[in-house]
């Protein structure tokens, strides 16, 4: 058995820990990549909201400011849903 036999049980435990580790793989690339946005967009709002505290003429440029910058640090975010999402995908593609 150990020599030049069936492996099939041996093929079926890799197919089973790539899986394992394609779907782990997509928990921590989402939660990791979702955790410097989410601080990002925060110190963002932040500065935001005491620059319009301190300047309200300025408001309207701050905020359209603001939203670019949102946009920006969000695309990082997108990017590691879309990279979980292909590990998901080829973890389920697997046997």
């Amino acid at each position: 058995m150990f020599f030049g036999g069936d492996n099939q049980g041996a093929i079926m435990d890799g197919m089973f820990y790539a899986k394992a580790a394609a779907f782990i793989g997509a928990a921590i690339a989402m939660g990791v990549g979702s955790l410097g946005p989410a601080i990002g967009q925060g110190l963002i709002g932040m500065k935001a909201c005491e620059n319009i505290g301190k300047y309200p003429e300025s408001a309207g440029q701050v905020r359209t400011t603001m939203m670019i910058a949102m946009g920006l640090v969000e695309t990082s975010a997108i990017y590691c849903l879309l990279i979980a999402g292909a590990l998901v995908w080829i973890g389920s593609a697997l046997g």
